[in-house]
């Protein structure tokens, strides 16, 4: 684990120990490592208890050693422990128990620790890990045989969560083993033998959990099992394993590596590694091959990109597809979102809805107004973090506040949010960052589950909270019979989205070519309205913060009172025109700006003859649902951006004079 400790109260000094370091567990205790300037040299320590029952940590990342026959002393196991950690600093907040480490988030968890509090379970923290690890403990204790293996208690744990989960079990009750598995976040396992392996592909092993079964199985433990089923060191030698949630934290010790699918549950015991499955689906691959990563550290953290923003650009079709996993079905053109179902009655009495968030997330609530406000027949207000407290806004108890964070940690939305909980509004979180402050102090919340953003330009995160909002409106309409076209509308909307992006990326060659027209210019206008102003206002704040121009996102129908007076032949205009209800109010606003020898650079949908005919170039775009239509138009103008920005020789990941989590006011 790797993140902050405090030791509120401790006799060394009046104020609570706070520092930053990394930190693991052994037989005797919690070892740390503080970083530089953290008090205690750099040098690891065994934490005192100072009387203290608890600690509070803030944790960034997992990652997990072990090994079989390798001689290694304690504090050479420490040292790999921290390098790997090091390795994860870069990504969002994590839960984490000794017993049980967790990357993700489960959504019943809940549900889950009010039958286990049933059983006679008591619970120390908040957190949903703590309920996975209690739960494994009742499964052991409600085994109906003392044989049963480690990797079968797993199973059954897995089948009872729902949401993302990147898992990796310990326990005393099973010396010498550790079991791993995935749903919806990464894991991987790196192996490393000076000793030939037995195979290359690891064979998946498939069983019903039942109790016959059961039975059969625990007659032969894990560390019995047929050779030729796991992947050892030929001849009972040594080799390690390496268990965590990105590559980067395993490439200095091993480039062989193991990528987990969803549901996989990989098994250690006595050097020899098996993966299982429950269920067996046609498309199942029969195997998990063993392969090798040809790239250095930072190549494996950014892939084949040049920088991260423009890995992120490029990750939408999955990040997108992972904030809908689990939460649209399809088939029965339903949404469920875990975390808000138990508050479900409670937001559908309330007289109105507030949306708040800063920069980017503001953008994303902009966005999806008019979506909220048909799907929930409620009335809707966006509001700026910053203002909303400047005006000490009326909040009432039968508000329902939304706030909206990709870190969970924004200083603004964060007092907005514990403004509105003084005046007993209901709360809900709409975040990338699990076990976050706004995650934590919220009544209820959505996880967007975008995976980790690096660049301080958000780009994922924008179209993740994006479908978040559009889900919640989803799931509040599902009872409205005259809204049941329009919900089916857009769900098929949303099932056509990974797609449609990756078609959008597929333009990038040609945005660049327009960069490269622009990027010598000193100012640039964004104009549109009605579904994609909000489109405007995110492509303008995108352009200011990495290429340094100064940028507007104009809302088209306000152009004749002021914004028309900077048109001109010079002043590049980028106009986003849709076919949506807006589409003829926009053919005026774009004829505004030609008879004022504006040359219009349109985004427009694929069979829009008559905006091209007044364009000085188009970008043609497929065409969704109109609700949905800003995440695919808001993708050129992240591109844009990214290569203005490459063509002006500014860092794209880290602009000036911002961070990627503003913790101050």
């Amino acid at each position: 684990m790797v993140g902050q400790i405090w030791a509120p109260g401790h006799s060394r000094a009046e104020e609570p120990l706070a520092f930053s370091c990394w930190l693991a567990a052994s037989k005797t205790g919690l070892w740390a490592q503080p970083q530089d300037g953290g008090g205690f040299l750099g040098h690891p320590v065994l934490l005192p208890t100072w009387g203290i029952p608890t600690y509070k940590f803030r944790l960034y990342g997992i990652f997990a050693y072990m090994n079989y026959r390798v001689p290694r002393t304690r504090k050479e196991i420490f040292e790999t422990l921290i390098k790997g950690l090091q390795r994860l600093e870069y990504r969002g907040y994590d839960s984490a128990e000794f017993v049980v480490i967790h990357n993700g988030i489960i959504t019943n968890y809940k549900d889950l620790r009010k039958f286990l509090e049933s059983k006679g379970y008591e619970f120390e923290s908040e957190t949903d890990t703590e309920t996975i690890a209690k739960l494994i403990k009742y499964v052991f204790d409600n085994r109906e045989t003392k044989d049963i293996t480690f990797s079968t208690l797993v199973e059954r744990v897995i089948q009872q969560l729902e949401g993302a989960f990147a898992l990796v079990f310990k326990s005393i009750h099973y010396p010498g083993e550790a079991v791993a598995t995935r749903r919806g976040s990464p894991l991987l396992i790196g192996v490393r033998s000076k000793y030939k392996l037995s195979t290359e592909q690891i064979p998946i092993l498939y069983r019903t959990c039942n109790i016959e079964n059961v039975k059969n199985i625990c007659k032969t433990r894990m560390k019995r099992l047929d050779s030729s089923t796991c992947l050892h060191a030929v001849g009972d030698k040594a080799v390690e394993f390496f268990f965590a949630s990105d590559a980067s934290a395993i490439i200095e010790h091993t480039n062989r590596v193991i990528f987990l699918e969803d549901d996989d549950i990989a098994a250690v015991a006595d050097g020899k590694l098996s993966i299982h499955r429950v269920k067996r689906s046609a498309s199942d691959d029969p195997s998990r091959a063993i392969q090798t990563l040809q790239m250095e550290l930072q190549q494996i953290m950014k892939g084949n990109f040049s920088a991260f923003m423009q890995k992120e650009i490029f990750e939408q079709p999955e990040s997108v597809f992972n904030t809908m996993r689990g939460r649209v079905n399809f088939e029965t053109n339903t949404v469920l979102l875990g975390g808000l179902k138990d508050h479900l009655k409670e937001i559908r009495r309330c007289r109105r809805l507030i949306v708040i968030g800063c920069g980017t997330s503001y953008h994303a609530a902009v966005a999806t107004r008019q979506v909220l406000e048909e799907l929930t027949e409620l009335p809707v207000m966006v509001e700026l973090a910053s203002d909303f407290l400047d005006r000490n806004t009326p909040v009432f108890r039968d508000d329902v506040c939304f706030f909206i964070s990709q870190s969970g940690e924004t200083a603004d939305t964060l007092l907005a949010l514990r403004y509105c909980k003084d005046r007993r509004a209901l709360t809900v979180g709409v975040t990338n960052t699990v076990g976050s402050s706004i995650s934590r102090e919220t009544d209820c919340g959505v996880h967007i589950n975008a995976g980790p953003e690096i660049g301080v330009a958000s780009t994922k995160a924008y179209t993740s909270q994006f479908i978040s909002l559009v889900m919640f409106g989803l799931m509040m309409s599902e009872d409205r019979i005259s809204l049941q076209t329009r919900r089916q509308e857009i769900i098929r909307g949303l099932r056509s989205l990974p797609e449609l992006i990756k078609e959008v990326l597929s333009l990038d060659e040609k945005i660049h070519d327009l960069a490269l027209e622009l990027y010598t210019q000193r100012s640039l206008l964004v104009m549109g309205r009605g579904y994609n102003y909000a489109t405007c206002l995110e492509g303008a704040l995108k352009i200011k913060e990495i290429t340094y121009m100064h940028s507007e996102g104009i809302l088209a129908g306000e152009l004749k009172h002021g914004p028309l007076a900077l048109v001109d032949k010079q002043m590049p205009v980028i106009m986003v025109i849709m076919k949506d209800p807006c589409f003829a109010k926009c053919q005026n606003a774009l004829q505004q700006v030609t008879a004022r020898q504006g040359r219009p650079i349109i985004l427009c949908s694929k069979d829009d003859t008559e905006s091209s005919k007044f364009a000085y170039k188009t970008i043609e775009l497929p065409h969704t649902v109109d609700c949905l239509q800003g995440i695919l138009s808001v993708i050129p103008l992240q591109l844009l951006s990214f290569h203005l920005a490459v063509l002006r020789g500014y860092d794209v990941d880290f602009p000036r004079n911002l961070a990627k989590s503003v913790t101050v006011e």
